[in-house]
């Protein structure tokens, strides 16, 4: 049993914030997978351009809650920040780079004297939308597969993979975690743009598109999570903090916190609903609702699986007594005190950001409130 505000505590309840964070992200990354669509649907630039500026206006959404999720990490759990960043820096120097030209297109695809054309802009868009999804999705995955990595005495960290945490996107079962999530990106997207966009023509398209993106999803996430619930896991022992190899620790976890469990499931179950209600009876504009705050459920749970329960979070393969868990490598006891402190302003931001949500769509947006010039165009 945690004490309530004992050190414990804190730790815990910062993994859990940066957890949420990290599952509202995953949802948000609906944006990327609506860029990968960008040459697949936009069967001419109005389409293309329509399509845009709806992800546009969201898009921002996802790189704050990006960076607040790496600022909320980094300040609680430092010693992760040290070793992945230290170690594997080459796979997050391409996700940042991903989202830079994600940023520049944004801001340049529809500005005067672009002499690139807006062409280009797209094929970035596309790019960030296939990198920034596999890699995140990879990346998440080692949380559980571990990575080739030791730390010194004096916290030095030497990685021992020479592709710098590239070579997380060649193992077969991160790799299945990131096509999910670029594929449940796709989805998610394909049910923003019913929910949306006023265009006939490229909703009959986003239709089409609908059932082998869902398919395609379904196949790489049972895929991962069945993998996991069967593989042995990287357990932390109690009272003397040595992490070992226990068989189906995941399954474990989710049987002996119920709770947890039931956030996972029920997630999937909501994603099941939607998918149902956008496939299968007619209501897709609505599904993006059940799709959305399924995959911010199943994700929470998945990710409290990976630190709690005397677990390890980010383990290392080459020394298990490496591996990290929410008590060796989190902030002190002050720091996490004073910042819990300020996480009491988190409801109001979400308030915010879910009243700008609403805003921006009141009104579907369409080819003739493009032309006309209303708001900014992308």
């Amino acid at each position: 049993m945690i004490q309530l505000f004992s050190y414990s505590f804190f730790q815990h309840y910062w993994f859990v914030l940066d957890a949420l964070l990290a599952a509202l992200l995953v949802f948000l990354l609906f944006v990327q997978g609506g860029q990968t669509f960008l040459f697949e649907l936009g069967k001419d630039p109005k389409q293309r351009t329509l399509m845009v500026n709806t992800l546009g206006r969201k898009w921002e959404f996802t790189f704050t809650t990006l960076v607040t999720f790496g600022g909320a990490f980094f300040a609680s759990f430092p010693l992760f920040y040290s070793t992945s960043f230290g170690g594997a820096y080459w796979v997050w120097i391409l996700i940042l780079f991903a989202f830079v030209i994600q940023a520049v297109s944004y801001e340049f695809r529809s500005k005067k004297g672009n002499w690139l054309g807006g062409t280009t802009f797209d094929v970035f868009l596309f790019i960030n939308g296939v990198l920034g999804t596999v890699l995140i999705g990879t990346a998440v995955a080692t949380f559980y597969t571990g990575s080739s990595f030791s730390i010194s005495v004096m916290k030095s960290v030497e990685w021992h993979g020479a592709l710098r945490g590239v070579e997380a996107a060649f193992n077969l079962h991160n790799l299945s975690l990131g096509l999910a999530v670029l594929f449940l990106a796709r989805t998610n997207a394909l049910l923003y743009f019913i929910n949306s966009i006023d265009n006939e023509e490229l909703i009959q398209n986003v239709k089409k598109k609908l059932l082998p993106n869902a398919l395609a999803f379904l196949l790489f996430f049972l895929t991962f999570v069945i993998w996991l619930l069967l593989r042995k896991g990287f357990a932390v022992h109690p009272d003397s903090g040595q992490v070992f190899m226990e068989d189906y620790k995941y399954l474990h976890n989710l049987i002996q916190m119920p709770l947890v469990g039931g956030l996972f499931i029920g997630g999937v179950i909501l994603v099941l609903i939607g998918l149902f209600k956008a496939l299968f009876q007619g209501k897709a504009a609505q599904a993006i609702w059940f799709t959305g705050s399924g995959t911010v459920f199943a994700v929470f749970g998945l990710l409290l699986i990976a630190a709690f329960n005397h677990t390890s979070f980010y383990p290392s393969t080459h020394d298990l007594q490496s591996s990290l868990t929410i008590q060796n490598a989190s902030s002190s006891l002050f720091t996490l005190k004073v910042m819990s402190i300020v996480s009491i302003m988190i409801p109001f931001v979400l308030g915010y950001i879910w009243w700008a949500w609403k805003s921006m769509n009141n009104k579907k947006i369409s080819t003739s409130e493009l032309e006309a010039g209303e708001g900014h165009v992308y």
